[in-house]
């Protein structure tokens, strides 16, 4: 199961997203720290992110799911949740970076709308809009990563969120000898198996329920709608 190669696929055709018809199921949302056999690093809030909060929320069928994965994991290795549910603030946040990031690396030439298709690979736009939310305000899209059984970090071949070629998911595929082509099929078919879906341009990132989701699994319908707030009757 393991060792499947990872293929190498397309971004989801963004505009045919907001076809695929929202029929929200109201699962509640889960904080994943609670469960000790996930390891739970919010990243945005270590970091000091404006916004960020300091718990990995996701919904109750993607908890399950997450757990499945864990136990399907070889020995030595353990999930690490680094990301789930995202404020619009925070996504705001994230995409008004990658847009400086991209246009400071790039040619001086390059336009407007060739550094936004860039940064849409990797970080959605910020959506308020019930019929396409952005897929992390769902609480369907997670951000993942593996470590050890001491809780260090293994090796993927990038950082999280790195601006890079290298940070699509199947950028080692060939590379036979690289730890970070072993690290993300474990990452990847385990993930798959558990039922998510990867986008392509980005390692961590896998969806469950939500549009994006629906997109890869050829469904018409997404069982998860934006969340805009944290709120008692939510959890």
């Amino acid at each position: 199961m393991y060792i499947q190669a990872i293929p190498t696929i397309s971004l989801p055709k963004w505009s045919e997203l907001p076809s695929i018809i929202i029929s929200d199921n109201s699962e509640r949302l889960i904080p994943t720290s609670l469960n000790k056999q996930i390891f739970t690093f919010p990243i945005y809030s270590k970091i000091g992110l404006p916004g960020a909060i300091n718990e990995c929320y996701v919904r109750e069928s993607v908890f399950l799911k997450l757990l499945e994965v864990n136990k399907r994991l070889p020995k030595g290795f353990n999930l690490v949740m680094l990301d789930g549910w995202r404020s619009t603030q925070v996504q705001k946040y994230l995409f008004k970076n990658i847009l400086i990031d991209i246009k400071s690396k790039s040619d001086e030439n390059i336009t407007d709308g060739e550094i936004y298709t860039a940064a849409r690979a990797l970080v959605a736009p910020p959506s308020e809009d019930p019929l396409n939310p952005s897929p992390h305000n769902t609480g369907g899209s997670v951000d993942v990563t593996l470590c050890d059984d001491n809780g260090c970090m293994i090796e993927m071949g990038s950082d999280f969120d790195e601006n890079s070629p290298l940070s699509s998911s199947s950028a080692y595929e060939s590379e036979t000898d690289s730890p970070a082509r072993k690290h993300r099929r474990i990452l990847y078919n385990a993930m798959i198996y558990a039922g998510f879906t990867n986008l392509p341009s980005e390692w961590w990132h896998y969806d469950y329920g939500n549009q994006i989701w629906g997109y890869y699994k050829k469904q018409s319908t997404a069982i998860y709608g934006g969340i805009e707030s944290i709120t008692f009757d939510k959890l």
